[in-house]
């Protein structure tokens, strides 16, 4: 891409947000929204202009586009009769003039996509008999409840190139410096319409310099024979399988284990006790986060190995964080996630909760890059309710842990999988963690007795509650609730843990009847 500024148009915010023109800012039937230019080559021209990747660009020049767009989008869904009359409740009723009248759109959860994008579809801008769709479905981590997302493909391939560019170029490209063949491999498969194969697997193929190696549910002797593949490899998958790969490696040679550089681990957490073991296995090893959902196949990306943040792609998905109000938290602050996808001129589907609670953290600017942080906090159905109050799971999670810190036990460390169990019906909080001596932990456990337990339980309940609420629900609240707290050892695979039909534990399960 050249730099060379004397052949190039100075490009200031107007000039970039101009390359939407006036005559696309409402399309005015099916065949006209589907003649539009996709986002991506506006996105190309806008380089060209600029001598830089979008990524780069200045916050003001990627606003200016990404604002000219999403009134593009309201624009659109004004002409379904379904969404002209959502956002009229709301008060949009014409241009969305900035991104502060942006947050009156009205917030989408999984319900609202069931409504508009299942069954009739009359959600759809374009509808289905134009072709050229793809339909996938998530069967819903934390509801239960299936939902199908439907995109356009020419867009879709659009986001996967969009997406695999930035990937390699700002998340994988300081680990892959040799110069021989690089690999990127996933074990995510796809079944039952889930999504994870499909739109992770698109993203990864448009990686440039690299291979890609889709290999599926995988035993240890056809991985064995992927890593003996000459040069540096990544690896990405579910949580659960990155932190199998130690196990799957066991018998690999020094220098096939020293290849694998970037293990990639899908939306959640991978504990201490699954780091360790994994930078053991593999010398050279980095762990990087890959934030994703059905609904925004790359989300957010860890660029550093060393902070939690992760950041955003500019220019594939607006990501916001929000109050309940659907307001925009202040840095430092906690809020849901909220994702609209750009590229989706056929299938409009703005400011959807993804169903994730982060924290809004300071962007990255200067001349390499230019975009938004986060850190992830949890799933938003990881609410433990006991009576009237709720508590979050995570910091519930993180008060145990402290409290058996101090007999002992280093959760972080011992744990290879943990959930609650809230039994609402026979009033029993239960957490269960698996390791691989259970007897002997829970012997330990036992020198505090069943009245310690409970103590340790309840403080770390009381002190996940803010200073306010923390005075109305103390320990004489949780003995009215006649709930018992219990904290069990299992071993690792234990049916006691419920998980999903693809692996994931759920951090809570909620059993309500």
């Amino acid at each position: 891409m050249s730099t060379d500024t004397a052949l190039r148009p100075v490009a200031d915010a107007n000039t970039i947000a101009g390359l939407i023109a006036a005559d696309e800012l409402r399309p005015g039937n099916p065949a006209a929204i589907s003649g539009l230019e996709t986002f991506l080559s506006k996105i190309r021209r806008a380089e060209q202009l600029a001598g830089r990747r979008f990524a780069e660009f200045s916050p003001e020049l990627q606003d200016a586009l990404i604002l000219r767009r999403l009134q593009q989008m309201i624009g659109t869904l004004q002409g379904n009769p379904s969404w002209a009359t959502r956002l009229a409740a709301a008060g949009i009723t014409g241009t969305v003039r900035d991104f502060d009248h942006w947050q009156s759109v009205p917030l989408a959860d999984k319900t609202v996509m069931r409504d508009l994008y299942m069954g009739e579809r009359r959600g759809l801008a374009v509808p289905l008999s134009f072709g050229g769709f793809e339909i996938v479905a998530s069967g819903g981590t934390s509801s239960g409840q299936p939902v199908e997302t439907v995109y356009s493909l020419r867009e879709l391939q659009d986001t996967y190139e969009f997406a695999g560019e930035f990937m390699g170029r700002y998340q994988l490209a300081p680990f892959f410096d040799e110069d021989a063949p690089k690999w990127v491999m996933t074990t995510l498969a796809d079944y039952n319409l889930w999504s994870s194969g499909t739109m992770v697997g698109g993203v990864l193929q448009r990686i440039p310099g690299t291979n890609y190696l889709g290999i599926g549910p995988v035993t240890k002797d056809v991985f064995g024979h992927l890593m003996r593949y000459v040069g540096p490899k990544a690896f990405m998958s579910i949580t659960a399988s990155v932190a199998a790969l130690p196990e799957l490696g066991a018998e690999l040679s020094e220098d096939a284990r020293r290849s694998l550089r970037v293990a990639l681990y899908g939306s959640g957490v991978l504990n201490a006790r699954h780091r360790d073991e994994l930078k053991a296995a593999y010398p050279n090893v980095s762990i990087l986060s890959y934030f994703a959902a059905t609904q925004a196949e790359t989300i957010a990306l860890q660029l550093d190995p060393a902070s939690p943040w992760l950041a955003t792609v500019p220019g594939l998905h607006l990501v916001e964080i929000v109050d309940p109000d659907g307001r925009w938290v202040k840095e430092g602050e906690e809020g849901e996630l909220v994702v609209t996808r750009l590229h989706a001129h056929e299938t409009p589907l703005p400011r959807l909760l993804i169903g994730d609670r982060v924290i809004r953290r300071p962007g990255l600017t200067g001349a390499g890059l230019n975009t938004m942080q986060f850190e992830y906090v949890g799933r938003s159905g990881d609410v433990i309710h006991l009576g009237d109050t709720q508590f979050s799971a995570k910091r519930v999670l993180d008060g145990l842990g402290h409290g058996l810190a101090a007999i002992g036990i280093d959760l972080n460390r011992a744990a290879q999988d943990v959930q609650f169990v809230n039994d609402r019906p026979n009033r029993r909080l239960t957490l269960l963690v698996a390791v691989d001596e259970p007897e002997a932990v829970n012997r330990q456990l036992g020198l505090i007795g069943p009245h310690g337990t409970y103590q340790m339980f309840g403080d770390a309940l009381i002190r996940s509650l803010s200073l306010f609420n923390q005075g109305e629900a103390n320990f004489h609240y949780l003995a009215k609730t006649g709930y018992r707290l219990e904290l069990r050892f299992v071993p690792p695979g234990a049916p006691d843990i419920t998980r999903t039909a693809v692996g994931k534990t759920p951090l809570l399960c909620d059993k309500q009847q």
